[in-house]
């Protein structure tokens, strides 16, 4: 079978008709069940692989089939999806990138054969970046020598993306509207060097740029430095977004995190952001008074651009 297109896919199978196969790659997070749902609803039959020490086990309940693998077995990733007939796969949820800095890497990880071809000039000879960006290509271009395409998840629950406007009963005041414009063009640069996708901002001086810990814990670290709180956390896509991994998501944790830091604004890029469970996402931000918004990036430029 083929890639389906996009709005095939998001079809429910007709009657008589063989239920498209669909594989999930999963991560940490809410995020793989609301994926896993949707293509349930369509008619889809899903295929789950549950990154080993990141992905919920409960996944195996909403998924027509669910396996462990490790994150450095790009080659099991491979054969489990050509065993059951895969050839179109979507990732979901994060992936916690610390992993691969631990002390004993390898030995904890256990790289199989095709892993290590393929990550050799990323951490053996060192000709290319760890970057995210890098790294999420490498394997997609693994899987795709394969004939297992990516797809972005988000083109099997288009509805997950984030319209503009505000959110929450209360708005941003002026000085917080200046913080996250401010804030908008550090995050900007920031995603535009693949370093990360949020910051933290007070009185237009940044507390905190996410980097590898995420940005839940980028919060907290602003909390720590600006004890009086009050500050503004802004989260972006990348100039140049590839969605089919690695798109800004907002979730309950997030909110969390900010009332943990006291943090007070939450502003983030419509149409390029992930919000998960939205109803109770913004009953939690109105009864903690937090502001929630979403922008589209050209409002965010200075006038006369």
């Amino acid at each position: 079978m083929g890639a389906l297109e996009p709005d095939v896919a998001r079809d429910v199978a007709q009657p008589g008709a063989a239920a498209p196969r669909i594989g999930l790659l999963a991560g940490w997070g809410r995020y793989p069940f609301v994926v896993a749902g949707a293509l349930r609803r369509q008619g889809c039959r899903t295929f789950c692989l549950g990154v080993a020490g990141q992905a919920d086990a409960a996944l195996a309940g909403v998924c027509d089939d669910f396996q462990w693998i490790g994150l450095a077995r790009l080659g099991g990733v491979i054969r489990y999806f050509k065993s059951h007939g895969v050839t179109q796969v979507t990732m979901a949820g994060k992936i916690h990138k610390k992993t691969l800095f631990q002390r004993w890497r390898w030995l904890r990880l256990l790289p199989d054969l095709r892993t290590l071809r393929a990550c050799a000039s990323h951490f053996l000879t060192r000709r290319k970046d760890c970057r995210d960006d890098s790294l999420l290509n490498m394997v997609a271009d693994t899987l795709a020598a394969d004939g297992i395409h990516l797809t972005p998840a988000t083109e099997f629950a288009p509805e997950l993306l984030a319209e503009p406007g505000q959110r929450t009963r209360r708005g941003p005041s002026p000085w917080q509207w200046r913080d996250v414009r401010f804030g908008w063009r550090i995050a900007k640069e920031l995603g535009r060097l693949d370093l990360g996708q949020a910051v933290a901002v007070k009185d237009q001086a940044v507390l905190a740029l996410e980097a590898m810990e995420g940005t839940d814990a980028c919060i907290r670290r602003a909390g720590e430095l600006c004890q009086v709180g009050n500050f503004v956390v802004v989260k972006v896509a990348k100039p140049r977004q590839d969605m089919r991994f690695d798109v800004p998501t907002i979730g309950l944790g997030t909110l969390e995190a900010m009332v943990e830091a006291r943090a007070r604004v939450l502003a983030f890029e419509a149409g390029r952001t992930i919000v998960l469970e939205e109803p109770r996402l913004i009953d939690f931000a109105n009864r903690h008074k937090l502001v929630v918004v979403a922008l589209e990036d050209c409002a965010m430029e200075p006038p006369g651009r």
